[in-house]
């Protein structure tokens, strides 16, 4: 879950960021410590077995098989077992940051559309009204129909295709246009059904003089096209290789078993290489473990998002989808009233000039009103 932290650290003081990485909400400790525990608590019980209950030709052989994971893990080459694990996980980690980052940046944002149809569709009368909120309700219905197969929020709203009708005064569609809808014979989402209404009711303005030039006509065509065009749905249905996360998966734990016995503090007495020191608790070893199984669980939750992202638990992408719903909504419909189109009464030049300057008007004698 995504945990906001701006206002925490926008101060910047001492040790700000330092009471940062000590939250326990959204933090990694949150996430790991279950796994951690079991680590420690496997790794104290082969050491006191090792060190209390194993015979002494019991202990020799365990030290001889704790030398032999130790320098053999990981095609038996000990200092570049780091830099294979850091390999496998950051391919994994860009492909599914990757992923997620794109899926963030395929959801449409509604304003340079609505501003192109408020600017190039001509006419003050119901009739051009009409055609801006038309084309706007087409732009937004496409959303609403992808956005309830991947969205919980939004399908909880919108349970059934009627009750895009009964949305009261935002009206996403007509009884009309839902029987065209559902009689269009295709078992797929039908999101580009309203896109090709947004493309036939724009060539009907055109015809009729509403958009005056072709170049108007382009531009609002490919700002559709190229928003609604890449909707999470064309990635929500393409998941992750299911090998790769295997190989990636299989390979850190079955580096970390072996670290249970290869890392273990031998009797320095038995003078084996790098043993000279006994010590109870392998803390490096240990921040290993916290750092590459925590790369690799933040890893699972980024990219069980990217595949079920209509999953209860997935809150980040359930909220944000909804509040671009919403956003979407209030901005296509009221990008287009009339109101917005007018230029409010002009400053005189000196007020609008100070204004800007200095954040305050000044007021004078002598004042030359701006045209």
């Amino acid at each position: 879950m995504t945990v906001t932290y701006s206002r925490r650290v926008a101060d910047a003081r001492l040790g700000t960021f330092y009471r940062l990485l000590l939250r326990w909400k959204g933090s990694i400790y949150k996430l790991l410590y279950r796994e951690l525990l079991i680590f420690t608590v496997m790794y104290g019980t082969i050491s006191i077995t090792y060190r209390c209950i194993l015979t002494e030709e019991q202990c020799r052989m365990f030290e001889k098989l704790s030398v032999y994971c130790d320098h053999s893990a990981f095609f038996g080459i000990k200092t570049i077992n780091s830099q294979l694990l850091s390999l496998l996980a950051g391919f994994y980690v860009t492909l599914v940051v990757t992923r997620w980052w794109g899926q963030f940046e395929s959801i449409p944002w509604p304003d340079r559309l609505s501003a192109l149809v408020s600017g190039h569709v001509w006419g003050a009368d119901e009739g051009a009204r009409l055609v801006c909120r038309s084309l706007m309700r087409y732009a937004n219905l496409s959303g609403i129909l992808i956005y309830r197969s991947v969205s919980t929020a939004v399908y909880k709203r919108f349970p059934t295709m009627s009750h895009l009708v009964q949305a009261g005064d935002s009206g996403l569609m007509t009884a009309e246009e839902l029987r065209q809808l559902e009689e269009l014979p295709s078992p797929h989402n039908k999101f580009w059904v309203p896109c090709m209404w947004f493309v036939s009711l724009a060539m009907r303005a055109r015809s009729e003089g509403r958009i005056n030039n072709d170049v108007a006509m382009t531009a609002i065509l490919n700002v559709c096209l190229s928003c609604w065009g890449k909707l999470l749905l064309k990635v929500m249905h393409y998941n992750i290789a299911l090998l790769y996360k295997k190989v990636v998966t299989v390979a850190v734990y079955s580096f970390f078993l072996a670290c249970l016995i290869g890392r273990q503090f031998l009797d320095p007495a038995q003078d084996y290489p790098g043993h000279n020191l006994d010590f109870y608790l392998p803390v490096f070893t240990l921040l290993q473990f916290f750092f590459y199984v925590g790369w690799l669980k933040v890893c699972y939750l980024i990219s069980e998002m990217c595949l079920s992202p209509r999953c209860l638990c997935c809150q980040w992408m359930r909220c944000m989808i909804w509040f671009l719903w919403l956003r979407e909504i209030n901005t296509g419909m009221n990008l287009n009233l009339s109101r917005l189109t007018q230029l409010p009464a002009p400053k005189t030049l000196q007020t609008l000039i100070y204004g800007i300057c200095f954040g305050h008007q000044v007021t004078h004698t002598h004042t030359h009103t701006l045209t």
